[in-house]
């Protein structure tokens, strides 16, 4: 094709999320509608009440939260209204200088995996948000398809590592010729990462609310760390338990900001107030 007629270059997501994170700050916020936050925000459980809450969390957080992760479950929960809504949100979010991160979680093997990324992942994607979690429970190499699409459409992808809940470790500590699966996990997208600048496009989950163990220092990717505020991880936690990372943390919170609603500008104030605390803990911790 000669130059004239390429089309514009992919931006990476690295640079994209280290962008976003320059301007905004680290702090990750859930919008997960869980049906108790419906009925402390006046809302019906139904997709009305979910449009009316994830529209109004958007207008709160946007342009001032460097990412914002729906949860992409407590839309499904509302069949194909709610996944209607989920696309409007995604939409809407990729007109503001915030990024999404779906909480899909998801994982399958060949021509299924390649579903999953032309549904989140690709190039006028229905679903289309700046990056997804996925699973590696298949094994890491099963997700090349949805590593790939993202790249080629200047996306990322997160891959859960060492989640924080206990049966977890039955799997992510078991022994794997001296390394733990978790750590496998963590080896494996470095690799991916390697030579990227200014970070690579794969990241990995490790939640905040356990002393994880693992070695990050090479990732030269993104760790989204899930457990900020209501699960029970304080900002002295996030940077005590990610103080050798070289890359970014994403400590991500959800009900304890969620909750100042429905007014937007509590919700932003509580975001921009727990973000600042980060930043100083950050600063403590040297």
């Amino acid at each position: 094709m000669s130059a004239d007629k390429a089309g514009p270059a992919v931006r990476r997501f690295g640079a994209r999320l280290t962008d976003a994170v320059a301007a905004h700050g680290p702090l990750c916020v859930g919008i997960d509608p869980h049906p108790a936050l419906l009925a402390e925000w006046g809302l019906t459980d139904d997709a009305d009440g979910l449009e009316r809450f994830a529209m109004s969390a958007l207008e709160a957080l946007a342009g001032h939260i460097g990412v914002v992760k729906p949860q992409s479950a407590f839309f499904e929960r509302h069949g194909s209204a709610g996944v209607a809504v989920l696309e409007r949100l995604l939409a809407a979010a990729a007109e503001t200088s915030t990024l999404t991160l779906l909480d899909v979680k998801r994982g399958d093997i060949g021509s299924t995996m390649d579903g999953y990324a032309d549904a989140y992942l690709g190039v006028g994607a229905p679903l289309a948000a700046d990056a997804i979690t996925l699973s590696p429970y298949l094994g890491l190499g099963a997700l090349a398809p949805a590593v790939r699409v993202a790249t080629d459409a200047g996306r990322g992808v997160f891959v859960l590592a060492r989640t924080s809940n206990p049966d977890g470790a039955q799997v992510q500590l078991a022994d794997r010729a001296g390394r733990s699966v978790a750590q496998t996990i963590v080896d494996g997208v470095a690799a991916l990462n390697a030579d990227s600048e200014p970070l690579g496009d794969v990241g990995v989950v490790v939640g905040a609310t356990t002393e994880h163990g693992l070695e990050l220092g090479a990732l030269n990717g993104a760790v989204l760390a899930p457990g900020l505020g209501a699960q029970g991880a304080g900002p002295a936690d996030l940077a005590a338990r990610f103080a050798g990372v070289e890359g970014l943390v994403l400590p991500t919170a959800s009900r304890s900001v969620l909750r100042q609603g429905p007014d937007p500008a509590g919700v932003r104030a509580a975001a921009e107030a727990l973000r600042d605390e980060l930043d100083r803990a950050r600063t403590a911790a040297g």
